[in-house]
């Protein structure tokens, strides 16, 4: 049996936590006797995540923090202190999308916006994050950045969002290095296709088409599968798992889909 019990009482942040991946990893955390900040621009989403992890059982307070901003992330650091008297992990999830289009035909503006939420905002995370671990004297420190398939892959029409991400990598590894003789973990997970509040309100019908596209399993990932591997991540069972970044993405990045006709298909039928 597979034991969690090491999380319970951890402190942790998540940010952008209002909705999607960072509420599913908020509630996983609180779920497993962690005490979570939820934190998020979003106030009156944020603090519904913290209903539900009360409803649930578990602890939980909201800070509104925009991850761009110095002061607004040192100050989330040090209500996470004052509410639960120390820090043992930040989880850096907030981030936003851009457009598709090439490369040339971004604008400076929006390459400064996404840039100063997906990588400068993981940077301030991790900066003012690790200081209040090391100086929570955490025995078992985790930083967990959620980064993105496009973290590790090339993506057309995606030049920003691409880069921004593998920023992410290449800080999440640089810091395992920096942080391992001080007992702090720090891994990225990597997700493909999920379901999300990013879908809007398309139909079943058109997010399984992207499914099918998307994913070689032909279904969308469920934000608690994400949920689960960062409580992994933050547990004791992981210890010795650093610098690693993982995708989450039903094996797309793991290469081409050649579709081929089944010699034997009645295997399927038996």
């Amino acid at each position: 049996m597979i034991d969690f019990s090491s999380v319970k009482d951890k402190v942790a942040i998540v940010t952008g936590a209002a909705d999607g991946l960072g509420k599913a990893i908020a509630k996983c955390y609180g779920e497993n006797g962690m005490k979570v900040i939820v934190s998020d621009v979003n106030a009156a989403k944020g603090l519904q995540t913290v209903l539900e992890i009360k409803e649930q059982g578990g602890q939980a307070a909201f800070f509104a923090a925009d991850v761009s901003k110095e002061e607004q992330v040192k100050e989330l650091i040090h209500f996470a202190i004052e509410t639960f008297g120390r820090l043992d992990g930040i989880v850096n999830n907030a981030g936003i999308s851009a457009a598709n289009r090439p490369l040339h035909e971004f604008s400076l503006t929006e390459y400064e916006r996404l840039m100063d939420i997906n990588l400068k905002g993981v940077f301030l995370g991790m900066k003012y994050g690790i200081e209040a671990i090391l100086q929570s004297k955490s025995s078992s420190g985790f930083v967990v950045n959620i980064a993105s398939m496009a973290g590790i892959e090339g993506n057309s029409a995606m030049g920003t969002y691409v880069g921004s991400k593998h920023g992410v990598v290449g800080f999440t590894k640089t810091a395992a290095l920096d942080y391992a003789p001080y007992q702090i973990t720090v891994n990225a997970i990597c997700p493909g296709t999920f379901r999300t509040s990013i879908w809007g309100d398309a139909s079943e019908e058109v997010i399984q088409q992207y499914a099918t596209i998307f994913s070689p399993n032909g279904r969308l990932g469920d934000p608690k599968e994400v949920g689960y591997l960062a409580l992994f991540l933050a547990s004791d069972l992981a210890r010795y798992i650093n610098g690693a970044v993982i995708p989450i993405d039903a094996g797309s990045g793991a290469g081409k889909v050649t579709p081929v006709k089944w010699g034997n298909p009645e295997i399927l039928s038996k």
